[in-house]
């Protein structure tokens, strides 16, 4: 599942030359949640979405002074996800219109963590090359079904 914020920020920059603003926030949500309700109901047994709400709000408070807005943050702490991939920051950083911060990357690797840790939210981190990368998430999902069969 595509991440939602993607393209409504690339459609902002292209026609306004325009950063995610804090009034952003909740509508980028809203798109996600819909973009992920849609593809969970079409879903067989494994659902992988590139982006989720916490890590909006990872992203709000990073970028706007610690600030979230709590409907946010209650709807992001209270979906279930049974695993996340947290990306490790050891491949090279690609620039676009719409990353910045490359000097930042071991500050918001740590965010990340950080809110994972905070919120009991189970994760794995990938490391190396993408086909690495892809080999462990691919064993690590095999084992994750095969757990979700035998009613573990």
């Amino acid at each position: 599942m595509p991440e939602f914020s993607r393209d409504y920020l690339q459609e902002k920059w292209d026609e306004e030359q325009k950063i995610c603003e804090p009034k952003d926030i909740l509508p980028i949500a809203e798109g996600q949640m819909s973009l992920e309700n849609a593809a969970a109901a079409r879903a067989n047994k494994v659902l992988f979405c590139d982006t989720n709400l916490l890590e909006t709000v990872v992203y709000s408070q990073a970028y706007y002074d610690g600030h979230c807005d709590s409907t946010l943050l209650k709807h992001a702490l209270k979906a279930h996800y049974d695993l996340y991939f947290l990306t490790y920051i050891d491949i090279p950083w690609v620039e676009d219109d719409l990353r910045d911060r490359p000097h930042q990357r071991e500050l918001m690797f740590a965010k990340f963590k950080a809110s994972l840790d905070r919120y009991n939210k189970p994760y794995q981190v990938l490391k190396g090359n993408n086909e690495e990368r892809f080999e462990t998430a691919v064993k690590i999902i095999e084992e994750l079904i095969k757990r979700k069969e035998v009613g573990f």
